[in-house]
């Protein structure tokens, strides 16, 4: 077991307190006869007693011991959430951690000296605890401030809506004034603020509030996968989603309807966007809202993606072509405005003019003019990329190909010299060229105005600090070995600090390209059948997704696992 960060002693502490005045050295006999028969801590003694304010214990402690102080000032305005770590422990062992740096946990502590609070810590969290002094009196407070109050507040709020299934009833049935009220009360105010101030800080890309029969779930979407996490009570569900609803400038009386807003506000320093959606459901309305920071960039490098280093050479070749289409493919969530946004970072210079028309504009590029899709003013893909083409553009990104009549001018853009790059939801390469058609363009158009059609989709990433290796035959695996190999190594999760326990950090894409030569072409005027179009690529080359995944899995770069979650076989 690791030692405790406080190991030696530079002076007694009665002495340091003699020295500076503080205490007389009668009261310290005093004190130190009466230590005997009780055993307390000498500073905690002379505190009980009145000789000794707690401000001038934690400086003499501070210069005893060589540790900071931190005032409750310091703490931050939202409680750091510890795995581990129950409000009772902190409260008994007079505690509060406020800040987490790797796998240091710095916690404000009212007695460093109690190692086996410390040690206590350091089990149940995995992480090192990094002592801090603090006032038992500020700790307390924060503890019941964060904890404490925080609880009796939802349940004072959950006791106005009434107990049980009835209550809850009865909630869904409050008039608009009494829900607005209610919204506007501080432990909902508070419990909103709470709960995007957790999700960013946890990285999660979307919030996630399900009313159900007899509870509240709320769950987090971190790296793709949805983690539930503490929920208010059922009956506060109605008074947590009006407030919502009313910071999206939503209508708060209809709750029969879907609704969609917007809510731009500033958490842990930064700035969010948060795009807020609302559904009816049996049980209530249900809240999902997608987590945008406004202060980062979904602009990366293309070589942060995730690309082999050939697919990536063909990628940054086939979208630096002067005209003709490159589509991007894959379901809601896969990455695919994120690798637009890096292409377009790749190619933006002075000498070239580029537009974008996106729903909504989700990340600001400098040097980009980039228009909002506005369809209750008329303001639609098609009517925009009608007016794009007419401002000389020399690349247009379309958000979404979602009709005829868009699919027409993005083609006609791209034959008449234009570089126009858009996406398409579907679920591999080939397919793209069979909705196209579906849609009701003519293949002979698609054939002469296509360059290339990139599927993707998005695995977790191992994390690289606690990824375990195991070692797996050949015949336990869903796909084939390199010619002689009987055996490959393949890595699990783990779970540490770094990673918060769960093994994956962040995500990487997995992708299949497929390039439309003039092999290609003649193909697809001939047919629009996925199928024969999968079985030409794969000739010319083509890596499917589930192979691209595979070999990354084998670099130990993600599980098999993964890739199986994300793609179906016939990838």
């Amino acid at each position: 077991m690791a030692s405790s960060p406080v190991t030696t002693l530079r002076k007694p502490l009665g002495e340091i307190l003699v020295e500076s005045g503080k205490v007389s050295a009668v009261e310290l006999d005093r004190a130190l006869e009466l230590q005997k028969e009780t055993g307390e801590r000498l500073g905690r003694l002379l505190v009980n007693l009145g000789v000794l304010p707690e401000r001038d214990l934690l400086e003499a402690l501070s210069r005893q011991l060589g540790l900071p102080i931190v005032q409750g000032a310091q703490f931050p305005s939202i409680p750091l959430e510890v795995r581990g770590l129950s409000p009772r422990f902190m409260s008994s062992a007079s505690f509060f951690p406020f800040e987490l740096d790797g796998s240091q946990l710095h916690i404000a502590i009212a007695d460093p000296l109690e190692h086996e609070t410390l040690d206590s810590i350091r089990l149940a969290t995995g992480l090192e605890p990094v002592p801090h002094l603090a006032s038992e009196t500020e700790i307390q407070d924060a503890i019941e401030k964060f904890h404490g109050a925080g609880s009796s507040y939802l349940s004072r709020l959950a006791e106005s809506f009434g107990e049980g299934e009835g209550g809850a009833e009865a909630a869904e049935g409050e008039d608009v004034e009494r829900l607005r009220d209610l919204a506007q009360e501080a432990p909902v105010i508070r419990m909103v603020t709470l709960l995007i101030s957790r999700a960013v800080e946890s990285r999660a890309s979307d919030i996630h509030i399900e009313p159900l029969e007899k509870d509240l779930r709320v769950r987090f979407r971190i790296d793709g996968v949805l983690y539930p996490v503490e929920a208010p009570p059922r009956q506060m569900g109605p008074a947590v989603v009006s407030r919502i609803k009313l910071m999206a400038k939503l209508n708060i009386a209809e709750r029969r309807l879907p609704q969609d807003g917007r809510i731009g506000m500033k958490v842990l320093g930064r700035d969010i966007d948060l795009r807020v959606a609302t559904l009816p459901t049996i049980y209530g309305e249900s809240v999902v809202m997608r987590i945008l920071d406004r202060g980062g960039s979904a602009a990366v490098d293309l070589e942060k993606l995730g690309f082999s280093a050939g697919m990536l050479a063909r990628t940054v070749v086939l979208t630096a072509r002067p005209h003709g289409i490159f589509l991007v493919t894959g379901p809601t969530g896969s990455g695919k405005s994120t690798t637009l946004y890096s292409v377009l970072l790749r190619i933006n210079d002075t000498e070239k003019k580029i537009v974008t028309l996106e729903d909504p504009v989700e990340y600001q590029i400098a040097g980009v003019n980039q228009i909002q899709v506005s369809p209750q003013i008329g303001l639609t893909f098609a009517a925009g990329l009608r007016h794009i083409v007419r401002q000389d553009p020399d690349v247009i990104m379309v958000g979404e190909i979602r009709d005829l009549e868009t699919a027409e001018i993005a083609i006609r853009a791209a034959l008449t010299g234009h570089l126009v790059f858009s996406t398409l939801h579907t679920n591999d390469a080939p397919s793209a060229i069979t909705r196209l058609v579906d849609m009701g363009v003519p293949a002979y158009l698609l054939s002469s105005s296509i360059i290339a059609v990139l599927a993707q989709r998005l695995v977790r990433r191992l994390c690289p600090e606690c990824r375990s290796p195991y070692a797996v035959s050949a015949g336990e695996l869903p796909f084939p070995l390199p010619p002689g190999e009987t055996s490959a190594r393949l890595y699990r999760p783990a779970g540490c600090p770094a990673c918060r326990q769960i093994g994956f950090r962040q995500r990487m894409g997995i992708f299949e390209l497929m390039e439309v030569d003039e092999e290609m072409c003649r193909l697809i005027v001939q047919t629009s059948e996925a199928n024969r179009l999968a079985e030409a690529a794969k000739r010319r080359g083509m890596k499917t997704l589930r192979q691209d995944g595979f070999e990354k899995a084998l670099a130990g770069l993600t599980t098999v696992e993964e890739v199986l979650r994300v793609t179906q076989e016939s990838n």
